[in-house]
């Protein structure tokens, strides 16, 4: 039993114990090129969660990690056979419910680990706030953290060579040999402005790729997965510490 788990614990523990952060895993379930499961997301998120969350524990945080949510914004991938969509404003709703039952038993900060680059959880922190002022809610792309050049020789956006060796470090047992695996080749939009990064339009999957994967996967190994997911961990564990550690009143220097 982690007792940081909220999963694996239990009335007996709980009841005594003493919350100062909960992390919320949030994932998505959809096709990870040919050789990666549909619940990538999710074991990352979950994997991660944990794995940070021990080591924050170790260092006396009070923390509990929550269970994962499975699925995540798929709108571009309507049309790729049992990717699982939860619409933004589906997503809101389970955020607020979620919210609102810590809020109701004072645990007033919230960590969302997003591990879908489809999720995005700014506005409603901010609606949210609004109706929760007491709360201090944050989001988290553990997927932005490390600098991707540091660890893999291509750089990944979707199934490729990082997401595949963490799921070679992580679940081995779920991942086809490499030789399974699509290029990753992926088309980009035409336009100048969107390649640039400061105009934006969803990306219609099937258009883009023909595997599901953008980024060549074939490089990736365990080994640079187990390095990966540790500097990954251990900058997530810190920010769990910091803000566990923190009153809600000293949020800024």
């Amino acid at each position: 039993m982690r007792p940081y788990i909220l999963t694996e614990t239990n009335w007996k523990a709980v009841k005594k114990t003493q919350v100062d952060v909960a992390v919320l895993p949030w994932g998505a379930c959809e096709a990870h090129n040919y050789h990666l499961p549909y619940g990538t997301d999710i074991i990352e998120a979950e994997q991660i969660a944990a794995e940070a969350a021990r080591q924050a524990y170790e260092q006396e945080a009070k923390i509990i990690v929550l269970p994962p949510v499975p699925f995540g914004v798929n709108t571009g991938q309507h049309d790729v056979l049992l990717d699982m969509n939860m619409n933004p404003s589906t997503q809101f709703v389970v955020l607020r419910d979620v919210i609102e039952t810590l809020h109701r038993q004072a645990i007033y900060k919230l960590i969302i680990l997003n591990s879908h680059g489809g999720n995005d959880f700014k506005w409603m922190i901010r609606e949210l706030g609004l109706k929760f002022p007491k709360m201090f809610l944050a989001s988290c792309d553990w997927f932005k953290m490390s600098d991707q050049k540091d660890f893999f020789e291509n750089k990944d956006d979707h199934a490729g060579e990082m997401e595949t060796s963490l799921m070679m470090y992580l679940r081995p047992d779920l991942v086809l040999p490499l030789s399974e695996a699509g290029d990753g080749a992926a088309k980009k939009f035409k336009y100048p402005a969107i390649r640039e990064g400061w105009a934006w339009a969803e990306r219609q999957w099937t258009k883009v790729t023909e595997s599901t994967g953008v980024g060549d996967p074939r490089k990736a190994s365990a080994e640079k997965g187990e390095k990966y997911f540790r500097s990954v961990t251990k900058k997530v564990s810190q920010f769990f510490i910091e803000v566990a550690q923190t009153k809600n009143s000293e949020h800024y220097v």
